[in-house]
């Protein structure tokens, strides 16, 4: 049995008893688990001891949605909604799948940057086509696995055509762009869901750590079919059904062109808002939609810093709060965040919702964004259980933090200085499932100087083979800023979604 006790530390559980006030005492683990909290614990003598005097033991971090596909992307682009973006970061027309050795290295990389920066647990929703293939799955989970950290991953399902998911896009686009769009059949529910029931049997559980999750990516992406099947499925085998709903105000305009109601309201209607439920971002809702998701018990994944960097809006954060609705927070991919750094999250997060009127008590505390990435984040992979708050039985999955640091120097109070003044540099160690994977400032699973030696000699050439793919999907930005333009001055009734007009477009937490 092996045996860690962390000792005379400032532990922070997070938990429904304590909160985000800390304590004095010591904390045991073994095998993996959070065995015993209290003061003048006793371990046996094969235990290990971390002398924690003037540490903060917190929960790890959960990153509620990110996409791996984005890593090799990082400060690539700006300037552009989403839309726009979208032409780039996933292009229309494709090259071949990038080859398995970067696939490994790209997710192995994002796991890196996680754990470094307190971050224990992901949500990776990636990005790989033209078809979903169980050995590069696999490969995915071959560096999570290597790497050490908790994951949910899952490769994104569609199956409507772009210019059938896009309101305006078939009256904007010229017939001979159309044409080049021609990718012949789309897949079926029944191919992607049995590749789903193949995920689960060969890797779902690998190590304990890494699983697997359903990511149907839109309701508007996908046929209701197949978002009925993934569903099924996923309510089956207590998964998240993750997704994307009302990220930009073109999405919200998709909805009423092509339901007549909004997105929320549709996936209502076809009964897709469950427990089971993980919506990325949910920036354009209403009231009404956010009644339904509080009642279904959804959970949402608020990715604050890109939604502002793709110019997406600012979701309504206090009021998806006292509707019940659940909130992680997550980066979104590194290319709409440039880092996958939940800390700047929970940074942006706790500053943003606070121009969103004079009613100060209305404004998102410190403790509340400090519970968002820590266990709703856990709640919004299903993992609350698992990871999130340090109580007995859970896994020992925390990162330890030197409070003798800049951002707690003087120490005041917890919540606010892990939220609005620590960035990671204070962080010492990380620990998942018991595994110390961090340790004074280096990674003890990998050989991070090898594998950035060996990204800078393989990436030069697959970025110069994606800067001539971005150049042949330049002929198709014309067309997305069009249908950008328009849904921009769409009257979809704004009264509906955030009151007034000032308020809407500026922050509406």
């Amino acid at each position: 049995m092996s045996r860690t006790l962390i000792r005379n530390a400032k532990i922070l559980t997070v938990d429904g008893e304590r909160g985000t006030a800390p304590f004095d005492g010591d904390l045991l683990v073994e095998n993996g688990i959070i065995a015993a909290i209290g003061q003048n614990l006793v371990a046996a003598p094969d235990a290990s001891v971390i002398e924690a005097r003037d540490r903060l033991v917190m929960p790890g971090l959960v990153n509620s949605h990110t996409h791996s596909s984005e890593t090799f992307f990082r400060g690539r682009y700006e300037g552009m909604p989403l839309e726009i973006w979208l032409l780039y970061a996933y292009p229309l027309l494709m090259n071949d799948p990038i080859g398995k050795r970067l696939l490994y290295l790209r997710s192995l990389l994002l796991a890196m940057e996680s754990l470094r920066n307190g971050v224990t647990t992901i949500c990776d929703d990636f990005f790989d086509p033209p078809a979903h293939d169980l050995d590069r799955l696999k490969t995915v989970f071959d560096a999570y696995d290597d790497v050490g950290i908790r994951a949910n991953v899952s490769s994104a399902a569609m199956n409507i055509h772009t210019l059938d998911a896009l309101p305006f896009a078939r009256e904007v686009m010229p017939t001979e762009l159309q044409a080049m769009l021609d990718f012949g059949p789309p897949t079926t529910a029944k191919t992607y869901l049995d590749y789903c029931r193949s995920a689960f049997a060969s890797l779902h559980g690998r190590s304990g750590r890494v699983n697997f999750m359903i990511a149907p990516s839109a309701p508007q992406r996908c046929t209701p079919d197949l978002m009925l099947g993934c569903m099924d499925l996923a309510m089956e085998r207590g998964v998240p059904f993750h997704t994307h709903v009302l990220e930009t105000k073109t999405q919200a305009v998709t909805g009423h062109e092509l339901h007549g109601k909004s997105l929320i309201a549709y996936m209502h209607g076809l009964g897709l808002l469950k427990r089971n439920t993980t919506i990325a971002h949910s920036v354009w809702v209403s009231d009404d939609d956010m009644r339904l998701m509080g009642e279904a018990g959804v959970s949402i994944a608020h990715n604050a810093v890109s939604n502002q960097k793709l110019g997406a809006g600012i979701a309504p954060i206090r009021r998806l709060l006292d509707a019940g609705v659940n909130i992680g927070l997550g980066t979104d991919g590194v290319c709409s965040n440039d880092t996958a750094r939940i800390f700047d999250v929970m940074r942006v997060a706790g500053l943003v919702h606070s121009v969103s009127g004079p009613d100060y008590r209305k404004w998102v505390s410190a403790d509340e964004i400090l519970k968002m990435a820590t266990i709703g984040g856990a709640r919004t992979a299903m993992l609350e259980h698992v990871t999130g708050s340090l109580e007995v039985g859970k896994a020992a999955d925390l990162i330890i933090l030197d409070t003798r640091s800049y951002p707690f120097m003087p120490f005041n109070d917890a919540a606010r200085q892990l939220v609005y003044a620590e960035n990671g540099s204070s962080i010492e160690t990380v620990m998942v499932a018991g595994r110390i994977v961090m340790q004074h400032g280096r990674l003890t699973t990998v050989n991070e100087g090898a594998i950035f030696a060996e990204l800078s000699e393989l990436l030069p050439a697959w970025l110069a083979e994606h800067t001539e793919l971005e150049r042949r999907n330049a002929v198709f930005e014309p067309v997305m800023a069009e249908i950008h333009r328009r849904c921009a001055l769409a009257n979809i009734g704004l009264d509906r979604y955030q009151g007034d007009l000032p308020r809407f477009e500026g922050a509406n937490g």
